[in-house]
């Protein structure tokens, strides 16, 4: 697995915004950044591709745009920019909120935006529509990957699909018994595994992965969008993380924490990504994964651009060149998540790499709540309550970690 080596020690902040927003379909929720406004300032999408500008600059997740500086037989960058003439300027993002912060500036032309931040870019006019004539490989990712709430909004297009994959319930296979199938085993409180139990420590997810296990445990909170909460729905899922906080021994910001908890015992079950599991078993760990019967939360994420962006050619040649697919194979393997153009899955130094993050099924994508931000006007197209904005989520988590 020596592909997947930087994900030893690539550490992603608590807000590291996988993306989430609606369960796979187009009829799912939506994400603004906790803004009120029905629809996204009035702008216009490039209207031909044109000769580059010489350069662009990329703001991005660790992983998605190597040059070989980690590893010198990993460079994608390198042929793009003897490909296109584009100089490529890449600056790390620690979390989605700091990629929030640095769109809309000018100071960046392309963004990997996840869900949590993509529609608050979007409704803020930090990013512009895109042009899906113009983007080469846009064809070939799967339907149910496109127009969706996290990268579309009232059937305009923002962005390019990049990559995706869903928050997974791991467990050690030699403490958890039997085999768990649900989400009751980290959330009850009478769970066998107290102490040993482990969330990802983000609001956005955590408080949703309360409210996906509440929509079937539940029912008459009539929850229909985890990240869609009226005050008693979000009520009823800080109580039940709440009533969780004293049996569970972590909250995971990194890989490299996941993973090394796991290895040695002090975590036996809790929220994972399947390629944490990759590296444990690796490492020989006994453990394994599953995506629990009452659905997750996970992450799509998508290559946005600038709406003042000084190179926005360049933009899209970027985002032609980091969606073809051999490029997305390389990607999907160093980073660990399906990649969005399923030609790619042919491309995979391990040929089984998208059988195990299910690239090219609909099914499973569909039992996914890919992150968004909540915003005040309920993403599940409810207009006779309020529901509860990102900020109040941000405190809730805080109050909920600290006791």
């Amino acid at each position: 697995m020596k592909h997947l080596r930087l994900l030893r020690f690539v550490a992603v902040g608590a807000a590291a915004g996988l993306a989430l927003a609606a369960c796979g379909t187009s009829d799912g929720g939506g994400g603004g950044g906790g803004s009120s406004r029905a629809t996204p300032p009035a702008m216009d999408a490039l209207s031909s591709l044109g000769d580059g500008e010489g350069e662009v600059n990329i703001l991005a997740w660790a992983g998605y745009a190597e040059d070989g500086s980690t590893d010198p037989a990993v460079d994608w960058v390198t042929p793009f920019e003897q490909k296109t003439g584009c100089t490529a300027n890449v600056q790390v993002a620690d979390t989605s909120d700091s990629m929030f912060e640095k769109m809309g500036t000018g100071d960046f032309d392309v963004v990997s935006a996840s869900g949590d931040s993509s529609l608050r870019m979007i409704y803020a006019g930090k990013v512009a529509p895109v042009n899906t004539d113009l983007l080469t490989n846009y064809g070939d990712v799967p339907d149910f990957q496109k127009m969706q709430a996290w990268n579309s909004v009232g059937g305009t297009a923002y962005g390019m699909p990049h990559g995706w994959g869903a928050q997974l319930l791991g467990y050690r296979t030699d403490k958890v018994d039997p085999a768990p199938d649900s989400w009751s085993v980290v959330f009850e409180p009478d769970s066998p595994y107290a102490g040993k139990i482990t969330d990802y420590d983000s609001p956005t997810d955590g408080i949703a992965a309360a409210a996906v296990y509440l929509m079937s445990t539940q029912p008459d909170l009539k929850i229909t969008n985890p990240y869609a909460l009226d005050k008693d729905q979000f009520d009823a899922a800080v109580a039940l993380l709440t009533a969780q906080q004293p049996q569970v021994s972590s909250y995971w910001a990194s890989y490299a924490d996941a993973q090394k908890a796991l290895e040695n015992g002090s975590t036996e079950v809790g929220s994972t990504w399947q390629i944490i599991i990759n590296l444990a078993k690796g490492d020989a760990a006994p453990v394994e994964s599953v995506l629990p019967k009452e659905g997750a939360t996970g992450w799509a994420d998508t290559w946005m651009v600038d709406a003042k962006s000084p190179h926005p050619n360049c933009a899209y040649e970027w985002m032609n060149w980091v969606t073809n697919p051999d490029v997305q194979a390389q990607i999907a393997e160093w980073f660990g998540e399906a990649p969005a153009n399923t030609k790619a899955c042919a491309l995979t130094t391990d040929p089984a790499h998208c059988d195990t993050f299910h690239a090219d099924d609909e099914s499973y994508f569909s039992k996914i709540w890919f992150w968004s931000t909540p915003q005040s006007d309920c993403l599940d197209g409810r207009t006779d309550v309020k529901c509860i904005p990102y900020a109040e989520w941000g405190k809730a988590w805080s109050s909920v970690k600290n006791g």
